[in-house]
């Protein structure tokens, strides 16, 4: 159990050390001393002093053998780093689960897409829609919605992540104008999954994988950026409709582990409206979908 705890301490510890490295001692009000600084960032004490707490312990804290700050002293920490809402409440998450470690991980969540839900993807056509899992992987769409990603459809079924399409398919670059602000965006969103789960097998395969493969994946993975999902256009440079720039709405779909329902939506009649009706209409019916079923033709009567 004890090297349990010291596993979430860890993460406890790698977040407060992200943030504090990536805060300047002027944007906290804080004016440095004389010399040179080696450390990037705040010091270690310069932190300690702001959020009134000793600096021995906070470097148990950020070494990952202090598990159990109090709720104040992780409000203290999250004003002197400036944290946003967001970022706060995954502070006091990661607290949380380093107080209250299960010792067992849980299991991959299922991959499993009721039918209803598959019916409802089918009658938002033609608007681009899909289903995905907490850790990114598209477990079912319609024509639009996987035509959407240009060449995502060239890979296997169960190799279909976002996540994975941004960083390593040659097409995502070219499909999307601002490539850089998204995939931070994405990475945000995994570490903060990771964070609070960091013993899901799901997540920590998907990880292990991208930052094995791509340098701007574990560039980004370094940061510990944590950021929630935004409601936000999109525009697409698709080498089969032209550019197209499309708002996105994201739902948690309840009673499901984690998976969410994605739409994209343009003004009817406009320009952008058009190019997704033309991306519908040109995508192939989902043939390879994983749970499609062949149509045998009756023999013909004679």
């Amino acid at each position: 159990m004890a090297a349990e705890q010291h596993t979430t301490g860890d993460e406890l510890g790698r977040f407060l050390r992200a943030r504090r490295t990536q805060t300047s001692p002027e944007s906290v009000g804080f004016t440095p001393g004389g010399g040179v600084r080696r450390t990037p960032g705040l010091r270690r004490e310069e932190l300690a002093s702001l959020a009134g707490v000793s600096i021995d312990y906070y470097i148990r804290l950020e070494r990952g053998k202090e598990t159990r700050p109090s709720p104040g002293v992780v409000d203290a920490l999250a004003r002197a780093l400036h944290l946003d809402d967001e970022e706060h409440h995954h502070l006091r998450e990661l607290a949380a689960r380093a107080a209250n470690y299960a010792p067992e991980p849980p299991p991959p969540p299922s991959r499993t897409v009721r039918p209803h839900l598959k019916l409802l993807l089918e009658t938002m056509r033609p608007n681009p829609a899909y289903i995905v899992s907490r850790s990114m992987d598209l477990l079912a769409w319609n024509p639009g919605g996987l035509a959407l990603y240009a060449g995502l459809a060239d890979w296997p079924a169960k190799q279909r992540n976002l996540a994975r399409y941004l960083f390593l398919h040659p097409a995502a670059r070219e499909l999307f104008p601002d490539w850089e602000p998204l995939v931070r965006a994405c990475v945000a969103r995994l570490r903060a999954q990771a964070g609070t789960s960091p013993d899901a097998p799901d997540l920590a395969g998907l990880v292990g994988e991208l930052v094995l493969k791509s340098p701007d994946f574990a560039r980004l993975w370094e940061r510990y950026e944590v950021i929630g999902r935004k409601n936000v256009q999109k525009t697409f440079h698709h080498p089969e409709v032209g550019v197209l720039t499309l708002r996105g709405q994201n739902m948690h779909l309840e009673g499901t582990p984690g998976q969410r329902l994605c739409v994209y939506t343009a003004e009817p009649g406009s320009p952008d409206h058009d190019a997704m009706l033309l991306l519908g209409l040109s995508a192939p019916e989902p043939a390879g979908h994983p749970d499609a079923k062949t149509v045998r033709q009756r023999p013909a009567q004679s």
